[in-house]
């Protein structure tokens, strides 16, 4: 019996979307999809070198039968296979900065609105400073200083839109904590600690996850632009954006090596973003009354 009121509302929310936010939602689980199922649907080892096979064109624009559907890189490494990979290893990163950046940001928003006074105004201070100053060049000192190993690529994107979290969860904090279930809390003697678990967090869920949605695609386009610049995860392990910078040398004689990332790298934002969109929708009973 519990399953229906499930299924139910997930028909409903399925009905009620355009057919934008249907493609976008269809396209987000089969990109999903793809990236856990990489090891098993990728046809030749993303590692693989084959100096014979290099520069091989995608199927159907190659006189040899070799299998490799998009085509090989300079070092004869099958592409589709590398996409697949590189949309793993790229939306696994994206993934685990956004829930750093969720935890970090949503800490000290939470901090920040339950205490009020200098814990505030520090915390608010810093987020002015983040928002001031843009963050690719914040990313490029750290990865210059410290190298551009995997942990440090994963602290740098998790450090990554951590504002945008304490900014509304502070905003919202300071707005439920006015109303008159929290006064009565206070009345009873809870804590604030007890409030924020049993009050606060539960009404914040739905404009965090929407935020969460929002800034997945930031991160993707951040790790992008790093691993197309050379500072992110370095070969022979390959992102999306590696593979884009890598292969911007070769796209005059052989474009399929940008291609498949680069689109790859528009469907996945896109998909995000418009999902993102979606659930903001959902959640603001303003704009669903509209």
């Amino acid at each position: 019996m519990s399953h229906i009121p499930r299924r139910a509302y997930l028909a409903t929310l399925w009905s009620e979307a355009n057919w934008i936010q249907r493609i976008a939602a269809i396209l987000g689980i089969a990109l999903l999809l793809a990236a856990i199922l990489a090891p098993l649907i990728a046809p030749f080892d993303p590692l693989k070198q084959s100096l014979i096979s290099r520069l091989r064109p995608p199927v159907g624009f190659d006189r040899y039968k070799d299998g490799f559907l998009l085509g090989t890189d300079e070092l004869g490494r099958d592409v589709l296979s590398r996409t697949l990979y590189g949309l793993r290893l790229t939306l696994g990163l994206a993934m685990v900065g956004a829930c750093i950046g969720l935890l970090i940001g949503g800490t000290l928003g939470l901090v920040a609105g339950l205490r009020r006074g200098w814990t505030e105004d520090v915390v608010m201070g810093a987020v002015d400073i983040q928002i001031a100053v843009p963050f690719t060049l914040i990313a490029l000192l750290i990865l210059s200083i410290f190298g551009s190993s995997l942990t440090v690529m994963i602290c740098v994107l998790g450090i990554a839109g951590w504002e945008q979290y304490a900014r509304i969860v502070r905003a919202e904090v300071r707005k439920i904590t006015e109303l008159p279930f929290i006064e009565a809390a206070r009345a009873s003697g809870a804590g604030p600690r007890y409030i924020a678990l049993t009050h606060v967090l539960p009404n914040i869920v739905s404009p965090l996850v929407v935020q969460f949605t929002l800034s997945l695609s930031n991160i993707v386009i951040l790790e992008s632009t790093l691993s197309f610049l050379g500072l992110g995860v370095q070969p022979p392990t390959a992102t999306l954006g590696s593979m884009v910078g890598y292969g911007r040398d070769y796209m005059p004689n052989a474009p399929w090596m940008v291609t498949a990332p680069a689109i790859a790298i528009i469907l996945l934002t896109f998909s995000v973003q418009i999902l993102g969109d979606w659930l903001r929708d959902r959640a603001d009973v303003r704009l669903r009354a509209r």
